[in-house]
């Protein structure tokens, strides 16, 4: 059987214990390496769970898939993924090649904390978000927008939107490949002020009113672990925030954001005077 296990969010210790007792006693366990990362290294996984962990990087899991599933259907394979298998990041397509397979693979799925549940630390209800959007490093000549026009749509219905911030793991130096050599950029990983100011340029160009400097929004990192940030403010507050270490994320706050929301997220404020005063002028009771 492939198990597809969540690890949470954010140390080896937020395993279930019932995903831990599977990884101990799998034939070989495989750790999804490129769309998240814990905030331990590997040795520390290894230490805990008592197993070597193979890294599954992206090349190995959209290409190098049988290698992961080999005999997956006479032995246990687990799959480990950062966070919830099934939420911030999709594995269907491993699943579906389960399902493919001759003979088929069984699969089982122990979900997990995600980003999309541990973001109510905020103090923004669940219930009140839209579609969650993505931003990428923008480049001198790439600027995708795209996301701007998903906000928009939440923005008419007055929704809170989760923007989760580009990592860069295991990324070919382009330059290099060029002349025949394969070279690894260091990792890196999108800040809150980053994500806000490309969000400010992108408003600049579109000017539809989605995300402009003085819209309010919370960046969160680390969250799940001891050293989790919170903070709240504008766009433009945000773009010199120092949130620390990754990982980050953003919230933009929709017009439906409630008093009761409000009154928490505002304790996280940069500018408590100043979020107060956008709030009531630009939120309260606006939908």
């Amino acid at each position: 059987m492939l198990y597809v296990i969540g690890l949470g969010l954010a140390d080896e210790r937020d395993v279930s214990t019932k995903g831990l007792e599977i990884i101990r006693r799998a034939e070989r366990v495989y750790l999804e390496s490129y769309t998240a990362v814990l905030l331990v290294d590997q040795q520390q996984l290894e230490a805990y769970y008592g197993r070597s962990v193979i890294l599954a990087d992206r090349e190995m899991v959209e290409s190098q898939s049988d290698e992961i599933l080999a005999d997956a259907h006479r032995i246990d394979v687990a799959f480990l993924v950062v966070g919830d298998p099934f939420s911030a990041t999709t594995h269907t397509d491993l699943a579906l090649r389960c399902r493919q397979h001759d003979p088929p693979i069984p699969t089982r799925t122990l979900p997990n904390a995600s980003i999309l549940t541990a973001v109510g630390a905020t103090g923004l209800s669940l219930y009140n978000f839209g579609q969650t959007v993505s931003m990428v490093f923008f480049t001198d000549d790439w600027k995708p927008d795209s996301f701007y026009d998903r906000i928009a749509e939440n923005n008419t219905l007055g929704l809170h939107t989760l923007v989760l911030l580009d990592i860069k793991v295991k990324e070919p130096d382009l330059k290099a490949l060029a002349r025949g050599k394969i070279i690894y950029e260091p990792p890196r990983f999108m800040s809150v002020a980053q994500c806000a100011s490309q969000m400010v340029e992108v408003e600049e160009t579109r000017q539809q009113s989605v995300c402009g400097k003085e819209k309010l929004a919370i960046g969160v990192a680390r969250l799940g672990s001891d050293g989790e940030r919170i903070v709240a403010g504008t766009l433009q507050e945000l773009s010199d925030a120092d949130l620390g270490p990754p990982l980050h994320s953003l919230v933009l706050c929709g017009k439906r954001m409630h008093e009761m929301e409000w009154e928490y997220a505002r304790e996280f404020a940069i500018d408590r005077e100043g979020f107060d005063r956008i709030w009531k002028r630009d939120y309260a009771g606006k939908v």
